[in-house]
Formats: C-alpha cells, sequence, structure tokens
C-alpha cells in the first residue's frame, strides 16, 4: 500500500487520485493537504473471508503550521466485479459505518467474522488494530514533526538575474580561509546567470571569554546550463582582535564543520 520512496506530495496524488468519492472532500480539507510536509501510513483493521476483502488504513498527514490532519482510506472489493475500490473519509465512524454497510459479493461465502483463535477460517476473520489509537496517532505525528525539524523542507529558490557572476566574484575574492573554493569553482562561476542568497544559521557564542557571532550563508547560482551550484560564506567575528572575517567553503558540511572549530577554540 505504500511505497518508502515515495513523496508525501506523490502518496496525496496517489491517495485522491483513486479514490471514488475525492469530490466529496471539503475544499478547505484539500487546500489543508496541499501544505503537507510529511506522512505516515498504518493499517487499522481487517477482514478478510472468501467473498470480502476489506481493509481500512490510516493516513496521517504533518502540515506546514504544525497541526496534523488524518484520512481514512477503506479499501474493499464489494464493487462491480469485485474489483478493488477506495473511499476516503475524514472520521473513523465515518469509514466504519461505510464499511458497515458493504454488501457480501454475489454467491459469496458467509462474511461473518471471526476472530483469530476461534476457528474462523472458512467464515473469515475480521482483525482491528486500533487498541490504542490516539497514542500511535501521536507517536507517529512526533516523529514526522521530529524529522522535519531535522530535515526541514527546502524553499523553492527565486533567483534574481542581478549580475551574479561578478556576485561570486566578489564572494570568492573576501573569504580568508586556506581551504577557500579554488579555481575550478571560480570557472564555473562565470557562467552565473543568476543568484540566490539565503541565511542558513545564525548564533552568538562565547569563544575564549569574549562574544562571538556567526552566520552562515547560502549562494546559490543558476547557470547557462540550468544547473544550480551553492557556496556556503562564514561570516564570523571570532577573531583574536574581534574583527569581521569571511570564509567560505564548497559545501554546507565544511563550512559548519569550520564554525565548530572556531567556536571550540580555547
Amino acid at each position: 500500500m505504500s511505497d518508502p520512496y515515495e513523496t508525501t506530495e506523490e502518496h496525496l496524488e496517489r491517495l485522491l487520485g483513486r479514490a471514488l468519492n475525492s469530490f466529496d472532500l471539503p475544499d478547505l480539507t484539500v487546500e489543508r493537504l496541499g501544505t503537507a510536509l510529511a506522512h505516515s501510513t498504518a493499517l487499522h483493521s481487517s477482514h478478510h473471508s472468501s467473498g470480502l476483502h476489506r481493509e481500512t488504513f490510516r493516513h496521517a498527514f504533518l502540515l506546514i503550521d504544525g497541526s496534523s490532519l488524518t484520512l481514512w482510506e477503506l479499501v474493499h472489493n464489494a464493487g462491480r466485479d469485485c474489483a478493488t475500490q477506495h473511499e476516503l473519509y475524514l472520521e473513523q465512524g465515518e469509514a466504519r459505518l461505510a464499511a458497515s454497510r458493504l454488501p457480501s459479493p454475489r454467491g459469496a461465502g458467509s462474511r461473518t467474522p471471526s476472530g483469530y483463535g476461534q476457528g474462523g477460517g472458512a467464515a473469515g476473520r475480521d482483525t482491528d488494530f486500533d487498541t490504542d489509537l490516539d497514542a500511535d496517532l501521536d507517536a507517529d505525528l512526533e516523529i514526522l514533526a521530529a524529522l522535519m525539524a531535522t530535515h526541514p523542507p527546502a524553499a523553492p529558490r527565486i533567483y534574481a538575474p542581478d549580475n551574479s557572476a561578478d556576485h561570486a566574484r566578489r564572494v570568492l575574492r573576501r573569504a580568508e580561509n586556506g581551504d577557500r573554493p579554488g579555481e575550478d569553482t571560480a570557472r564555473v562561476l562565470r557562467g552565473a546567470l543568476a543568484h540566490q542568497i539565503t541565511q542558513a544559521f545564525g548564533r552568538q557564542c562565547d569563544v575564549e571569554g569574549r562574544d562571538a557571532g556567526f552566520t552562515l550563508y547560502e549562494h546559490a547560482f543558476l547557470l547557462l546550463d540550468g544547473s544550480e551550484v551553492s557556496i556556503w560564506e562564514v561570516e564570523h567575528t571570532a577573531t583574536p582582535d574581534g574583527r569581521h572575517m569571511c570564509e567560505v567553503y564548497d559545501t554546507e558540511h565544511a563550512a559548519r564543520e569550520a564554525m565548530e572549530l572556531r567556536a571550540r577554540v580555547r
């Protein structure tokens, strides 16, 4: 039911696209789902007999405003030609009511549920996994929120065509670190068509008894061939005399390592 490599956008598109009643969802709900950052899917209940197959899935979404939204998906074969059908509901009770109204396919055997351990293989099995649903949902959303806090989604880049090749030259020229990007990077950036500057980090901290500030900037460049290249600039005052200093690195990892090293100097 779920592809581990599927993005939340792809999952939502597939979910809404296959549901027979997705048009019944309120417009506001669909708009909110469009801001989903992450999702979690879990099997909530299932019923399998000789004639009826039915499962209910819980899809939890973490939205960009920090709130959550849950959809309940009913999957069954009680439609025409016993083909698998999908239905979506906002409330668990609505999904449960829809499931209770499902007819057995024509000519099917009994669909009377009998639990595991009761010798009910011929009549069918009905299994419910919602013993601690609220706790499971809270745990899922807590994990999703933690993941998004650690790996926030990248905002769409908005490039500005503002003499970007010269901007790249000036950033590289003011770098004082010996391991700054070399001529290969400078040559690539001479073909910069546009650029965007984003602050990725900023903090004040104590360095050898003095207050020092650190700021990390990403300079992203759009090249003539449509590719993108970024260089990372660290501005700080963790210098012996407290003066302002700029360092530039090829990767974010290298830039953050440099900041950590500066901050730990004793």
